[in-house]
């Protein structure tokens, strides 16, 4: 399984395309973000310490939610592309077994994924800091470490269930595009989730890389909202933090972060145990 894992990772990192399109969705996003993104959701706190600080953490944590679901899409691609190729049937008739060529194909996704969002993580710390920022604490930093570690099992878990669906390269791109299109609007981004219908904002709650999101703006976003917020009325407080979610909340009752935590490890136990049924299932 060793072999299958580093041969998937070689092939993953050789296709420099695929590489490239599984960061796209990070790259617009960061980049609407410079170019007016940033200045509209500090447009009325012109005049107030630490505004621009708090949303730099707020995007960075956007991005790195979005960054732990693309990069692991494009690295379970390679699953489907060795099933249209034919390549899976000579893993299938090596001495390698079923459990050992899936444990393979997973093993190499949450390398890709864990690897890339932490690279991720380094370079939002840099622009944080460029920009007049703090970094991290080191309390901090372990916290992030641990939800990106979480998030991409989560993902990984989720996605290979997903990808067991797809048969061809064109059903598998056209599906990585639709998740590259819509994960800015679910991870509330390009429209505070505040703004959203109750319905969608409903579905948003369901989905794990939502709640990474909301856990990781908790963190990159601690001291800057306490230089932001300082002597508000916590009502005022409450409604922005939900309005850009920062905090969740079902019918009125705020989720604890260790709710959240439990959800996303939740979705790891149900979508690997998915995935694994289906794949035994193929295989019949």
């Amino acid at each position: 399984m060793k072999q299958l894992v580093l041969r998937n990772l070689r092939v993953y990192f050789r296709d420099r395309l695929s590489v490239f399109f599984s960061l796209l969705s990070v790259m617009l996003t960061f980049l609407l973000y410079l170019l007016f993104l940033g200045d509209v959701w500090t447009s009325d706190l012109p005049d107030v310490n630490g505004a621009r600080s708090m949303m730099d953490g707020w995007i960075m944590a956007g991005l790195l939610s979005i960054a732990s679901v693309t990069t692991t899409l494009g690295a379970a691609g390679i699953m489907v592309d060795d099933r249209t190729t034919k390549v899976r049937k000579d893993f299938e008739a090596s001495p390698l077994s079923r459990a050992s060529l899936a444990g393979g194909y997973i093993l190499s996704s949450f390398g890709v994924g864990s690897l890339m969002t932490i690279i991720g993580l380094i370079l939002a710390e840099v622009y944080i800091v460029l920009n007049g920022g703090e970094l991290l604490s080191l309390t901090q930093l372990f916290k992030i470490l641990g939800l990106i570690l979480l998030s991409v099992l989560s993902n990984t878990a989720l996605l290979t269930f997903l990808v067991t669906f797809f048969k061809t390269n064109s059903s598998f791109g056209t599906a990585s595009t639709l998740v590259g299109t819509l994960i800015g609007f679910l991870t509330g981004i390009y429209i505070p989730i505040g703004m959203l219908p109750q319905a969608v904002q409903g579905i948003i709650k369901l989905l794990p890389v939502s709640h990474t999101a909301v856990l990781m703006r908790q963190i990159f976003m601690e001291k800057p909202l306490q230089a932001v917020f300082s002597g508000a009325p916590q009502e005022v407080v409450t409604k922005t933090l939900q309005s850009l979610g920062v905090q969740f909340s079902v019918n009125g009752t705020e989720i604890a972060p260790i709710v959240s935590v439990l959800f996303i490890a939740g979705t790891v136990v149900v979508f690997f145990a998915l995935s694994a049924w289906r794949m035994a299932k193929k295989e019949k």
